[in-house]
């Protein structure tokens, strides 16, 4: 088995995607980073600094300690979103990285558009169906360049499983499991009083914050979009009595092929995507965590091959994506259409459950 997988796992963490050279780039995408929370402070920074293609010039957040902290620790401009929105620095900043709360994309989406500035905004797009049509639409219009976060796009792991799907490795694939779980309040520090449990701010919990990665990821890898969905939701505790604390939820793709996920914002951690077929199971754990390090396995007439490369930074790898394609004139995967349908599936998912019914997407939705 391991020899007829070394055309597809050989230089394992190559960059399939890059025509430039790296060492060669001397006018990176200067970037203004929208937001600062932990994930901007703790990976999105380190990852656009660690990237050859990319450097953070500017930063803003309603909290203004958080940005006159991070200004002097990352030697970068530091501006009110007042500012931001107003374009009083936009000289200094090619581009945009939106990491604040999903119904706060829309405004500063807006605003770097109207600047003329490309985007990468955080997924989901936004917190409502609605809300993330416009912000697409709102690029669209000033015909700037959108990418949405997906950074399993650009991780190798999933580029490598998808290079074995296609190649037939795995078979007809058949089915897919997915899980994403976590405790919350924990791993965040325990604050209550935080934008997920606010159905206004997030637009959910369990399925926004978590159910998009397999969603996602499943699409991405099998290189199809889901026709139906259907889901419950339940929270359990009093934190979460407003969202969904956990979530399980079915994607029908084409070809009769199921995707079966769980996820949930008060349970032992896992991260975990399995793919079965008819010749073999790929097996990604731990897959969606971005402060793990993960895990590829291969599992075929009962002998199993687990991998062994190099891991990445995934943040860098996400931003060097980014600003290459800037800088080589090249368009994006991870779209905002491509988002719309992520968004859609969350929202078919909650409807599901709330009528306990399957919900057709796409062309079946007519």
């Amino acid at each position: 088995m391991e020899a007829a997988l070394a055309e597809y796992l050989d230089e394992f963490t190559r960059r399939d995607w890059e025509t430039l050279d790296p060492e060669a780039v001397t006018d990176p995408v200067r970037i203004a980073v929208v937001g600062l929370g932990w994930f901007a402070r703790d990976w999105a920074l380190p990852g656009i600094a660690r990237s050859a293609y990319t450097e953070a010039t500017v930063v803003t957040d309603i909290d203004a300690d958080a940005v006159k902290t991070v200004a002097a620790e990352r030697d970068v401009t530091g501006v009110t979103p007042e500012e931001f929105r107003s374009g009083a620095a936009a000289d200094a900043y090619d581009a945009v990285y939106v990491a604040t709360p999903n119904a706060a994309h829309l405004g500063y989406v807006r605003a770097a558009a109207a600047q003329g500035k490309a985007v990468l905004c955080e997924k989901p797009l936004e917190a409502t169906p609605d809300r993330a049509r416009r912000l697409v639409e709102a690029c669209d219009d000033a015909d700037v360049p959108l990418m949405v976060g997906y950074r399993m796009q650009t991780d190798p792991v999933v580029r490598r499983l998808r290079d074995l799907l296609d190649g037939g490795v795995a078979g007809d694939v058949v089915h897919v499991h997915a899980t994403m779980s976590q405790t919350m309040l924990g791993e965040l520090g325990g604050d209550a009083d935080q934008w997920r449990l606010d159905p206004e701010l997030s637009g959910g919990c369990a399925l926004m914050d978590l159910g998009v990665y397999p969603i996602n990821t499943t699409r991405f890898a099998l290189g199809e979009d889901p026709v139906r969905v259907s889901g419950r939701t339940r929270s359990d505790h009093e934190a979460f009595a407003e969202v969904d604390e956990h979530a399980t939820f079915r994607l029908e793709f084409p070809g009769d092929v199921d995707a079966l996920c769980s996820v949930s914002q008060n349970a032992q951690h896992a991260s975990r995507l399995e793919v079965t077929g008819t010749e073999a199971r790929l097996i990604v754990d731990p897959a969606f965590y971005e402060r793990e390090d993960r895990g590829f396995a291969v599992v075929r007439d009962g002998a199993r091959v687990d991998v062994d490369f190099e891991q990445v930074h995934q943040i860098e790898e996400e931003f060097a994506y980014f600003g290459h394609q800037l800088l080589a004139g090249e368009p994006f995967h991870p779209d905002g259409e491509h988002a719309l349908t992520d968004v859609h599936a969350l929202d078919g998912i909650y409807e599901s459950a709330e009528t306990g019914r399957p919900v057709a997407l796409g062309d079946d939705a007519a």
